[in-house]
């Protein structure tokens, strides 16, 4: 027989129904989200609690004030999740109303849970398509948006390869496109885990102008330089219908739209990023470029400090102003101690702020934002001293300066108005402050009253009825009763009314504590809804001033970040790189920022390099494994970013000519999800160094053409760095251990060679980690296999090829004879081999 649907259920399926099938309904029913039908049998696994049934239903739930964590979970696993409340009275016998209040994505998940450093964008892409030659050309409008801080950005990227690394270095959560992109780019699913297809005419280019110009309460987008960007803004268009009609979210705290474009910026691939290890790495967020930088003090300036690592600046005036803003600090330590302990007491303005503007926030968001606009006038007045302390203009600090709006009147209400530690919750009183309303105060009073009034009762009823246990106490479902054990019940008074019969006694009322109670009752609920109007119009109030409060809040960060590279150059010696637009690369006694900090009890040897775009245009690194090759490429490539981003460098003096692009190519491996070797993802990234760098590139390349048979790899490698040196004339540093390679420097008097300095001492190697002129004749590596631990017979029977491979000892044939001669004594010594055993490795 089939089961009955009850009404709850039929309000259920109707909610249910106007969902995408890959999203969770959370359905509140009292204390608890409840999930149903496939929802929960697929949610409970997820979310490692029990899969129920109510009749032949399957069920699940999570309770409601431990949601997040819950929530945390589906979208951790990608999942979509919309949450329904109740929103009408709770009537005995009545169905509750209940609405979809919010759809949470895994772009969308709010701050709590996320980590402070890092942003959680949801990004759109629109592609465009053109024929040339009859073939299709395609580039790429990208939106992005951070509803947990409110930044929104657009840009144009002119191909697909230059789409991917732009989605690596923003790394949204979710990503977002039309449709039709499949059938232009079949791998792209393949490339973006996270993308989501939606119907096509949500990226319609006039649909996406009035939806942004709506937004914004424009006539124009011009004023935004939308004009440059104009695919960016379909895709920006299509992410805000997405977040706002899809998801249900709100937006109104996304003030400004701000379109970037990638000539103003050192250009970092996903390749390079990664190589580098900037802002992740597997041995732990210390081992990264951003681990040895971030001393920020808020999660705005850890967030901006990021942003500055994998965007660095390619304009040398824009450079100059952050690096005097440095400066600046550095020669006033005292100052920039007191802005540093300023800065500490800052919390997360811009993600309070969000919460309050999507309406998810407590009183402690209003708290956390007061306490932060409090330490507003001392900072500007911190900044006010730095700009004194100066003979000559600062614009960017006084620039920020002036955007550090202290709001004092909104301050100084939210501070009358709020405890110093509210509740999480708004629903249940006890954010206000006594004295700030007078209504709330004689409502309390009114409850407190009451309150006193039943203390005194059970003290009189014990002295009536002579029952020293008795008691009065509350619940929830009961309300206040008079509590009698067993013992006792032949002294209650006949003016008792029976309520509830338990194990250990019963509970009664009687008609003046039953009035008592409306009265406690009906002024507590009063004193709740007064303190939710009264923190709603503190909502309002900050809602007000949002834009003036972001941009308060990005200004802190700002001043964070160069007060974190201030105190990093402090405390390990940075100096002030200089930049001009020429094409010199010199570094003196450079130092790799990471391993430099990492150090405990030895000390980072210092190295030199210097390109100077023409007469040394290519060095040539020759020299043994271990011995620090590859950590120079990576010195030299992260001294150029921090220079670019406008920081101080690990060196005793650095000069550079502004790099478009970087690119490095240190090590490799393979790419299973497309079928690619090891050697076919070193040519893959070598292809794309050969077809984008340019004069102004820098290109760092270890070990080219190592993955396939010794000729094709030096063939390669030697064609490689022809077509660099020759045609494209980039800065290139050439890690390699083909010897014949430096031998291009005797036709080519820009190209130098180098090595990594090595002290032989009898058979066994030290390296010294110094880069020195010339180039190496040996390999070393078998010193470098016997360091590692290979078996000694291993060692020496490698010595003996060798020899025979350096003599060009030939066979019969015309090829290596291989030491053949050992051959026979190697078979003979196979049974030693078993008998011995391990005592053979030592």
């Amino acid at each position: 027989m089939s089961e009955t649907v009850t009404p709850m259920m039929k309000q259920y399926h109707l909610l249910r129904r106007d969902l995408p099938p890959d999203t969770f309904l959370l359905f509140r029913l009292g204390d608890f989200y409840e999930l149903f039908l496939e929802d929960a049998v697929q949610a409970a696994p997820i979310l490692n609690v029990a899969l129920t049934k109510r009749g032949e239903t399957p069920m699940c739930g999570v309770p409601y004030h431990s949601a997040r964590v819950y929530l945390e979970k589906l979208l951790a696993a990608g999942k979509r999740v919309a949450l329904c409340e109740q929103v009408g009275e709770v009537q005995t016998g009545k169905l509750v109303q209940r609405q979809i209040t919010r759809i949470l994505s895994p772009g969308t998940l709010e701050d709590v849970g996320l980590e402070s450093s890092t942003n959680n964008f949801t990004a759109a892409i629109h592609v465009h398509s053109k024929k040339k030659n009859e073939e299709a050309i395609f580039s790429f409008g990208l939106a992005f948006i951070d509803l947990s801080t409110g930044e929104f950005f657009v840009t144009e990227l002119s191909n697909y390869e230059a789409l991917l690394d732009e989605i690596v270095r923003v790394s949204p959560a979710e990503v977002v496109a039309p449709r039709k992109i499949e059938e232009a780019l079949p791998l792209i699913k393949k490339d973006l885990s996270s993308l989501e297809l939606l119907e096509d005419y949500l990226f319609d280019p006039t649909s996406a102008h009035e939806l942004l110009s709506s937004h914004f309460k424009v006539q124009s987008l011009d004023g935004f330089g939308a004009d440059e960007v104009p695919m960016g803004i379909i895709a920006a268009g299509g992410l805000l219908h997405y977040l706002t009609r899809k998801l249900r979210r709100d937006v109104s705290h996304l003030r400004t739209l701000r379109p970037y474009h990638h000539h103003n910026h050192l250009l970092i691939d996903a390749t390079t990023q990664s190589h580098l290890e900037l802002v992740n790495s597997r041995a732990g967020r210390g081992m990264t470029l951003l681990g040895a930088l971030d001393r920020t003090k808020t999660p705005m300036g850890s967030r901006m400090l990021r942003e500055w690592m994998v965007r660095p600046l390619s304009e040398p005036a824009a450079i100059t102003a952050r690096l005097d803003v440095l400066a600046l600090l550095l020669d006033h330590p005292l100052l920039l101690g007191d802005l540093r302990e300023e800065l500490s007491g800052i919390r997360d303005m811009e993600r309070s702020l969000s919460r309050l503007s999507q309406n998810s926030a407590n009183a402690r968001d209003l708290v956390s934002l007061s306490s932060s606009l409090g330490r507003i006038p001392h900072l500007k007045k911190i900044g006010a001293s730095l700009v004194a302390a100066v003979t000559s203009e600062a614009p960017l600090l006084q620039k920020l300066i002036d955007q550090l709006h202290t709001l004092a009147p909104l301050h100084d209400k939210l501070v009358s108005a709020l405890v110093e530690e509210p509740p999480a919750t708004i629903k249940e009183g006890g954010m206000i402050r006594e004295g700030f309303d007078r209504d709330l105060d004689e409502l309390r009073l009114g409850a407190s009253d009451g309150k006193k009034w039943i203390a005194s009762l059970q003290e009189q009823e014990i002295q009536r009825t002579g029952i020293k246990s008795l008691k009065v106490r509350f619940n929830a479902i009961f309300g206040y009763f008079i509590e009698v054990t067993s013992s006792n019940l032949a002294h209650v008074p006949t003016d008792y009314i029976r309520k509830q019969t338990t194990a250990n006694g019963e509970r009664f009322v009687t008609p003046e504590l039953k009035e008592m109670e409306g009265k406690i009752l009906g002024a507590q609920e009063r004193s709740k809804a007064l303190e939710l109007a009264l923190f709603q119009e503190l909502r309002a109030a900050l809602l007000d001033a949002v834009s003036k409060i972001q941009e308060t809040a990005s200004a802190a960060g700002a001043l964070d970040v160069f007060s974190s590279l201030a105190e990093t150059a402090r405390l390990y010696g940075y100096t002030r790189p200089q930049i001009d637009t020429s094409t010199i690369f010199s570094i003196i006694e450079g130092r790799h920022p990471v391993i430099d900090q990492q150090l405990r009890e030895k000390t980072f040897v210092p190295n030199d390099a210097l390109l100077d775009g023409e007469e040394d245009r290519m060095a040539i690194i020759t020299g043994p494994n271990m011995a620090g090759k590859s950590t120079y490429l990576k010195q030299c490539a992260l001294l150029t970013i921090m220079a670019q981003m406008g920081s101080y460098v690990p060196a005793k003096k650095m000069h550079l000519g502004i790099v478009d692009r970087l690119f490095t190519r240190v090590g490799a491996s393979d790419d299973l999800a497309r079928g690619q070797s090891t050697f076919m993802v070193e040519m893959n990234e070598t292809s794309k160094i050969l077809h984008h760098a340019t004069r102004k590139s820098l290109v760092l390349l270890d070990e080219i053409g190592r993955g396939t048979a010794t000729f094709d790899g030096l063939s390669l490698a030697w064609s490689v760095a022809e077509y660099l040196y020759d045609f494209l004339k980039a800065r290139t540093m050439f890690a390699t251990h083909y010897h014949e390679l430096p031998d291009l420097a005797r036709t080519r008097p820009g190209i130098k060679n180098l090595n990594v300095a090595v002290r032989e001492r009898n058979e066994e190697i030290v390296f010294l980690h110094k880069i020195v002129p010339g180039a190496a004749d040996r390999s070393y590596g078998i010193a470098v296999a016997r360091l590692a631990g290979l078996p000694h017979w291993v060692i020496e029977r490698a010595q003996e090829i060798l020899v025979n491979l350096e003599k060009a000892e030939l066979n019969a044939e015309g090829r290596p004879q291989l030491a053949s001669h050992w051959m026979p004594q190697r078979r003979a010594s196979r049974k030693q081999v078993v008998e011995e055993g391990p005592t053979l490795f030592d």
